[in-house]
């Protein structure tokens, strides 16, 4: 029985270790990839290769294989930007193209240092750029591209009290005939953005298009460090083929780009609890590709080519998504996008604990009293199964002196003592591994709380209750760690203890361990294990006390 407990805590441990190899694994850039220059403002002209058309068949041209579509320069100060303010965003749009240049959360404050000033997640300056920009081109490389100068009415839109909508038009015209809508659509209380194209063709000849929708963002993860919660999630682009969620490492587009084409999917950029994506309409085949190129990386996705015959018009439409991982919302606004929240291979576990932590969140409103709850009906649910090993455990307590007596006398033979011990485990009714399935049970929800309460933004800069005003940080004085380790400390008291004192000196000092580990947790992670062991102590203590009395 002791050699599988040490077994269980040194598994428990490796665990923990694992989960740390994997945060560096997914920001530890590999050797020679350190971030480069920033560009200079590339060549003012889309170049796309769209197939050649037999003019009078009438048919719609397959989607383009490869769509060279350079994004808004970088740095370079568009001509004129449309200021947009919505409950939930402020953002601003340029008239070169229509690109979405700024984009501010108005409901998540950068720090809690920093109430006032919100997180940004687009921006266009001389060292960083985090573009969405979108078009329509043709066959003579023109059209209302994102570098061709759009028309707005207004500089400024405003969704007003009482309205929830907010159009956003603007206006392209190639002077033939040829005229493009281009129109974003905001609604009150949603991060996800409609963009439609209205296309008139009044010329004199069909006018043959393709539309793309791309992501432009320098790679700059954050700097790794324990004491930097941001940096524990993955920062990059991701794409979603209608089946798979895939993370792409930039490094790995320079020597295998990605060319792929899907016909309901998404392609992103996510970092930690925040995300811009692009989601073509469903069902239409669009063409996904993506690079990284001196710091930055572009995620594309070039739509089918369309035809608009004279005097008809045409409507193409797609959604954009810009802010937080709010899982309901990123659930309604396309399949799988909801799998940017990165639970990890516990996602099994993490997504119905995440559920029912919002749901007890509903009555409680405190996301720290959610998680004290939340690991009460745990404990609940596996109260019998633990009940029956607490059972074990007693036993074997009350057993603590005839062991040692057989030690004593079998203390030269081994083989004896072992075969001693297990008769009277026999004799007793006694399981040496019942003790263990507790542990093994506990682990896997450990690790899925884990990413729950760091991926969940919901947790971000939450308070709990006095000095914890941010459940998905550490403890500022470690207190919570502290009393983790008494509890823990308090709780192998109670078992009994193991009969080889090497043994017994180890299962002494992990509380120790434990208490240093869990230091740098997420307090609210730290809040959970405390929980579970006061009611762990609490319940062998029960069963310790009947024990005794029997």
């Amino acid at each position: 029985m002791d050699n599988q407990r040490i077994i269980l805590w040194v598994l428990f441990a490796g665990l923990a270790f694992l989960t740390w190899s994997k945060w560096q694994a997914d920001n530890l850039p590999p050797p020679g990839s350190e971030t480069l220059p920033l560009p200079v403002a590339e060549e003012n002209r889309p170049a796309v290769d769209l197939p050649a058309i037999d003019g009078d068949s009438g048919e719609t041209p397959a989607v383009a294989p490869a769509v060279e579509v350079p994004a808004v320069a970088t740095g370079a100060k568009p001509a004129s930007t449309i200021k947009v303010e919505t409950d939930l965003l402020e953002l601003e749009i340029s008239t070169t193209g229509g690109a979405l240049v700024s984009a501010q959360l108005k409901q998540y404050p950068k720090s809690k240092d920093a109430p006032d000033v919100p997180v940004q997640i687009l921006r266009n300056t001389t060292d960083d750029t985090y573009v969405l920009g979108s078009g329509l081109v043709d066959g003579s490389q023109s059209g209302p591209t994102h570098l061709a100068t759009l028309a707005a009415a207004k500089k400024t839109y405003t969704l007003a009290e009482g309205s929830d909508t907010l159009e956003v038009p603007l206006s392209w015209t190639d002077g033939n005939g040829i005229s493009v809508e281009k129109i974003y659509r905001f609604r009150r209380g949603r991060y996800n953005i409609d963009l439609d194209y209205r296309i008139r063709n009044n010329s004199q000849a069909d006018w043959r298009s393709l539309s793309y929708l791309q992501i432009r963002k320098t790679h700059n993860p954050p700097e790794r460090s324990m004491f930097n919660v941001d940096s524990y999630s993955y920062n990059g682009p991701v794409v979603y083929d209608g089946e798979k969620y895939e993370k792409i490492d930039p490094n790995d587009l320079q020597e295998e780009p990605l060319d792929m084409q899907v016909p309901n999917g998404w392609i992103a950029a996510i970092e930690h609890h925040f995300l811009s994506a692009v989601v073509p309409p469903a069902g239409e085949t669009y063409s996904y590709d993506a690079r990284y190129e001196k710091g930055i990386y572009t995620v594309r996705a070039s739509g089918p080519a369309i035809a608009v015959p004279v005097g008809a018009e045409a409507t193409l439409s797609a959604q954009l998504f810009i802010g937080p991982k709010l899982q309901r919302q990123l659930e309604e606004t396309a399949e799988g996008l909801e799998l940017t929240v990165d639970y990890g291979l516990l996602a099994i576990l993490a997504q119905p604990l995440f559920w029912l932590l919002e749901l007890v969140h509903g009555f409680v409103g405190n996301w720290g009293w959610s998680i004290i709850l939340v690991t009460f009906l745990i404990k609940a649910a596996f109260y019998k199964l633990t009940e029956a090993s607490g059972r074990s455990m007693a036993k074997m307590r009350k057993l603590q002196p005839r062991l040692k007596a057989l030690q004593e006398r079998y203390k030269d033979d081994r083989q004896a003592l072992s075969q001693h011990m297990m008769d009277l485990y026999k004799r007793e009714k006694v399981n040496p591994a019942a003790g263990c399935l507790p542990m093994l049970i506990q682990i896997p929800f450990f690790i899925a709380f884990y990413w729950v309460l760091l991926e969940s933004v919901e947790m971000r800069q939450a308070p709990f209750a006095l000095w914890i005003s941010d459940l998905s940080s550490r403890d500022p004085y470690f207190v919570l760690p502290l009393l983790m380790g008494v509890a823990m400390f308090v709780q192998q008291k109670l078992n009994p203890a193991p009969p080889d004192p090497v043994q017994a000196k180890v299962m002494t000092i992990l509380p120790i361990m434990f208490t240093g580990f869990f230091a740098f947790f997420p307090s609210g992670l730290v809040l959970y294990w405390l929980t579970n062991s006061v009611l762990s102590v609490a319940q062998q203590w029960n069963i310790n006390r009947k024990m005794h009395a029997d």
